[in-house]
């Protein structure tokens, strides 16, 4: 299992109500199910994440977020879990906006543009970084909306969005811990647990 999923297996309440929205194969809402007993629905355009929810008995939705999540009321959804899809969304903000109406608490994670290593790429090659984490050209990337720590940071400060949590995953040495002034330098990958303001 992946090292976020394991930290959000950690996170999510048992017996809860959890919306995994890009929710790929279902591995991470089958694994919630099993260990936490929570009440889970993936949404996922993708048909062969589709399928792969259907086989591992997932509940699946078929749906673009790109436009938005209407049909779900508000508070429908104690978590909502969005992993490595804030940045191939159109809008993410708006996307943001509705996570926190269709529940209290938010669990997002992104690659952060911030590491060293894409920076490095960037100052000695000229070019954008490829790496094992980011592994895509720049022409045929599904990511367009790439940001790093102090980015997302500073949307959560305009959007009034409260962090409960920041953690930095740091995909060479597999670990989750919490994020530090280095994070931005030093994670793969950015880990955030958010609440919309009181």
């Amino acid at each position: 299992m992946r090292i976020d999923f394991e930290h959000i297996v950690q996170i999510v309440e048992p017996n809860s109500r959890v919306l995994d929205v890009g929710c790929g194969d279902g591995e991470l809402l089958a694994h919630l199910a099993d260990q936490k007993n929570v009440v889970g629905y993936g949404i996922e355009k993708d048909p062969v994440g589709i399928q792969s929810c259907v086989e591992r008995g997932v509940n699946i939705i078929e749906h673009d977020l790109n436009f938005g999540l209407a049909r779900f009321p508000a508070d429908s959804f104690d978590s909502v879990v969005m992993t490595e899809t804030l940045q191939a969304l159109d809008h993410p903000i708006d996307l943001l906006r509705e996570l926190l109406r269709v529940a209290k608490r938010c669990i997002v994670t992104f690659p952060n543009m911030g590491h060293w290593r894409c920076r490095l790429q960037l100052l000695t090659r000229g070019r954008m970084p490829v790496s094992e984490h980011l592994p895509y050209e720049w022409y045929d990337t599904p990511n367009i909306h790439l940001c790093t720590f102090k980015d997302f940071d500073a949307l959560c400060e305009v959007e009034r969005v409260r962090v409960v949590e920041r953690s930095q995953i740091n995909g060479a040495q597999g670990r989750v811990n919490r994020a530090s002034r280095a994070s931005n330098l030093l994670a793969t990958t950015g880990l955030y647990v958010l609440e919309r303001a009181q």
